[in-house]
């Protein structure tokens, strides 16, 4: 019985250190001359196209204007990340993940995928220089959808393309450091995994009652075995 686990990036995997915020802000002042509330704003869990509308509804503009920019706001904003991130030279793993994720990988009976808020060419830039992202087999991003509950469906929908199997959601794993990942999981009926390397402490994180939460991953084999359901 294969088993989906599907990673988000920010917070979980990695921190690129505030870059993709700096990022997003310089791309959103060359496209749409402001980027709103910014500072204040909560990125946490939210993907980055419902990022975007909620700062420029907040700036006052139009959504139809910004849907018409979106496109050219995410090219400025890769452009600039990769800048920042230099390569990967500014992006930190979470502690464990790197073993974590190539122990999954590994067996036989669990597909590693990524499932996360980030646009796709946005999460390949912070993943590209850890070594891991030829581990993740399939991927749901924020560039699919803005709703981050539709991303599993799509997830899954890949994985029958690109691995051969069907995974309903029963056999899937949701892995993330917000209470927003956690009920993504439980939306569509996929286990779900917490850990607080993001901002959001235990605490906040149990009060959503994760399937398993954990401090970090840095203890590899009880992290491997509770991500494949073993």
């Amino acid at each position: 019985m294969t088993r989906l686990v599907l990673f988000d990036v920010d917070g979980t995997l990695l921190t690129a250190h505030g870059a993709g915020r700096r990022a997003l802000g310089r791309a959103l002042h060359d496209v749409f001359g402001t980027a709103g509330p910014i500072e204040a704003y909560d990125f946490r869990g939210k993907t980055d196209p419902r990022i975007v509308l909620d700062l420029m509804r907040l700036a006052g503009l139009p959504d139809a204007d910004v849907v018409a920019r979106l496109a050219a706001c995410f090219d400025a904003y890769v452009r600039e990340l990769a800048i920042l991130v230099a390569g990967g030279q500014r992006v930190t793993l979470m502690p464990g993940v790197g073993d974590v994720v190539r122990g999954l990988a590994a067996r036989g009976d669990t597909v590693v995928g990524l499932l996360t808020g980030n646009i796709e060419a946005g999460a390949r830039v912070k993943l590209g220089g850890t070594g891991l992202l030829p581990l993740f087999r399939v991927g749901a991003f924020g560039s699919d959808d803005a709703d981050r509950r539709r991303l599993p469906a799509i997830a899954c929908a890949r994985a029958r393309v690109s691995v051969g199997l069907d995974f309903p959601f029963e056999r899937v794993t949701i892995v993330g450091d917000t209470p927003l990942d956690v009920d993504c999981a439980r939306a569509c009926g996929a286990r779900a995994v917490a850990v607080a390397t993001g901002q959001h402490a235990a605490e906040e994180l149990a009060a959503c009652g994760p399937d398993a939460l954990f401090a970090d991953f840095a203890d590899v084999p009880a992290a491997v075995r509770a991500l494949a359901g073993a």
